[in-house]
């Protein structure tokens, strides 16, 4: 019965329906930029919460429109009008006389209230307007029509909370020139739009997709700044503007109050470009020319304002980039102070007052810089006091660009490694298979083995590493090859470890491939079992398709291994390993015996990378003269099977038969 119902009209072959139509031009998906978070919120809540801008862009975008702040009122009526109702006889006309007497009301409330007109008719438009899949086209006639509604009223209506969104959704949408001149609209105020609870959102925006106007809007903040990073609201728009889109001379412009009032009368914030560049130098261009009596007080005041911050850490302003700014221009500006006693004591004051939260600070570039700059200059005590702050956050630490650069300077200057294998070496080895498969997890896994390799960390990190060397050879006694043989040493065993129980499964994965080719070849310790697993893998048969062998960063591994190292590309050369930490003729000694003749046989004739893998197994094992590995090689290679080797299609045949003549 249903096939009789079905449409007599056939779908057209694809060959018939002629080119694909364009489809509409819709709206960039492209996700914003989001402001560093902490390490020490919890993941849940970092997911859930995308940054105020983006926050609101959900929030104005899927939801419908609000009404007016009377909704509550609205309901207790009902209630009273409902319990009315109830006490009297049932009437079937009475739920729609109770309606009619609810929206009388609601109408009156509405009329009553100032700019009731205006909000009505922009709403109708703005509902058009903040449509997700509408063509750019109308989209953008709806927004002129909008604008128009609303022109020469915005400061009348954004505080409101839906009246906001619609002006948002103004800035969002529009060209350039409306944004302009909704920012034009608004001058004068935007402090306390920042300060409110639904604006604030607005303010991100026009800072964000206004440049020309983001200057004075910072010069409207300037003398309120300590205050608004305290202000539950307004602190989130002061992190966004700096983090995100101020350029260096307007990020001078939001940390001025922190220099204080007398650092406030020598304006170096506007006029010439001279006066430009001096205030991008920041503190240290404030404290150009100053006697020492002027540049204590400015240092005094910095010290001040940073600890009005720390001392209300439950506002959450501890977090923000531009705090950890002002924190590392007071640290640098201290060095240039005369007396290097009074150096000491004021980064011991600084240091006590913060000592506390320095793992608030740790996922932005200068507050990473800040930590790091503690642990270089403290001593023992002061090293001692870090890792307890930032131990229970190891883990989300290892996988920040900026938190792990705090660890990997704690592995550079502490001397006393027996604490530091407790405390950070093993909390960063038991969480290795969480770690592995990201590249912020790798780096932090690959530093206990190879700190500042250039294989794996860019010039950028080693440069910013760097930074601390010239204070480490004036604080720590032991030398840098020592203490990164101690803790290779101490990361070794349970690194290991974990490639024997889990290497199989690890060598499918291309980032495990990574991991475990270097833990292998540069840990220290007993690496038979581990070389039983990955060898294991080989041999036993597996369901799995495709073979390991035949997955090009598993294959690399095991060249790497039977090489004795990495090839380097610059020199055309392999850069082999101590036979102390990795004896690659042992490697092919066992290969032989664990993987057998069948499955080596194979590796030549099959699709993959096999025959490579068994011409290095070959060169191993003649660069190591193994007389009796060479003659079983040349028992399962026979004069038949070599050329059906020649005969086949196998990648790298022509190798495997060079090394094969040289057994």
């Amino acid at each position: 019965m249903a096939a009789s119902h079905k449409s007599g009209k056939k779908r057209a072959a694809p060959s018939q329906n002629g080119p694909k139509a364009k489809k509409a031009h819709l709206e960039s998906t492209k996700p914003d930029k989001k402001r560093s978070q902490p390490i020490t919120r919890p993941i849940a809540s970092q997911d859930s919460e995308s940054g105020s801008e983006s926050g609101s862009d959900a929030e104005f975008d899927d939801a419908e429109p609000i009404e007016e702040d009377d909704s509550l009122e609205e309901a207790d009526d009902s209630m009273q009008i409902d319990t009315q109702v109830d006490q009297r006889p049932k009437d079937p006309n009475a739920a729609r006389e109770s309606h009619k007497a609810q929206k009388i009301l609601q109408d009156q409330r509405r009329a009553a209230k100032p700019h009731s007109t205006l909000l009505v008719d922009a709403k109708k438009v703005w509902a058009l307007a903040r449509q997700k899949n509408i063509p750019t086209a109308e989209r953008a006639k709806h927004i002129k029509d909008l604008m128009s509604v609303i022109r020469g009223r915005v400061t009348d209506i954004v505080f409101k909370h839906d009246a906001s969104r619609i002006v948002q959704t103004v800035v969002k949408h529009g060209g350039q020139k409306e944004r302009d001149e909704v920012a034009s609209e608004l001058k004068g105020k935007y402090k306390d739009l920042a300060q409110n609870k639904y604006s604030k959102f607005l303010v991100t925006k026009l800072i964000k997709l206004c440049p020309s106007h983001r200057a004075s809007i910072l010069y409207e903040f300037q003398p309120y700044i300590l205050r608004m990073l305290l202000h539950r609201e307004s602190s989130s728009v002061l992190a966004d503007s700096f983090e995100l889109y101020a350029n260096a001379y307007e990020r001078t412009i939001l940390l001025r109050e922190f220099y204080g009032k007398e650092a406030g009368l020598f304006s170096l914030t506007s006029g010439s470009e001279e006066d430009k560049e001096r205030a991008k130098k920041g503190l240290n261009g404030v404290l150009e020319g100053a006697d020492n009596e002027r540049r204590r007080r400015i240092l005094g005041s910095v010290k001040d304002n940073l600890v009005t911050i720390f001392n209300n850490s439950d506002k959450g302003a501890v977090t923000h980039a531009i705090v950890h700014r002002a924190l590392w221009e007071y640290l640098t500006a201290i060095s240039t102070v005369p007396e290097e006693a009074e150096q000491e004591k004021m980064r011991k004051e600084i240091f006590e007052t913060c000592q506390d939260l320095l793992a608030e600070m740790v996922h932005t570039k200068d507050g990473s810089r800040v930590v790091r700059q503690f642990l270089a200059q403290g001593g023992a005590k002061d090293r001692k006091q870090i890792m307890k702050t930032l131990k229970p956050h190891i883990e989300r630490m290892c996988l920040d660009d900026e938190a792990q650069l705090v660890l990997f300077t704690a592995l550079d200057v502490t001397d006393d490694t027996k604490l530091l294998a407790k405390s950070l070496v093993s909390s960063i080895t038991v969480v290795a298979q969480k770690l592995y498969s990201s590249p912020q997890g790798r780096r932090s896994l690959l530093y206990l083995l190879l700190p500042r390799s250039r294989r794996h960390f860019t010039p950028a990190q080693i440069a910013s590493l760097a930074e601390t060397d010239d204070i480490r050879s004036r604080t720590s006694k032991k030398s840098s090859t020592s203490r990164e043989d101690e803790v290779r040493r101490a990361a070794s065993e349970d690194l290991i470890r974990w490639v024997e129980q889990s290497g199989e499964s690890l060598i499918r994965e291309p980032a495990g491939c990574l991991i475990v080719t270097d833990i292998m070849l540069y840990g220290e310790g007993d690496k038979s079992e581990a070389t039983t697993t990955l060898l294991r893998a080989l041999s036993s048969p597996t369901v799995e398709d495709p073979h390991p062998i035949d997955l090009p960063p598993t294959s690399r591994v095991y060249k790497a291994l039977l090489q004795g190292g990495h090839y380097n590309h610059t020199t055309g050369t392999i850069e082999r390993v101590p036979t102390a930490s990795w004896d690659s003729s042992v490697f092919a000694n066992q290969f032989l015996k664990v993987v057998g003749r069948e499955p080596t046989v194979s590796m030549c004739l099959g699709s993959g990378n096999g025959a490579f893998v068994v011409a290095e197994l070959c060169e191993a094992l003649v660069r190591a003269e193994a007389v009796d590995g060479r003659r079983t090689l040349k028992v399962w290679f026979t004069e038949e099977l070599m050329k059906e080797i020649e005969g086949s299609e196998a990648k790298g045949k022509k190798v495997l038969l060079e090394k094969l003549a040289l057994l």
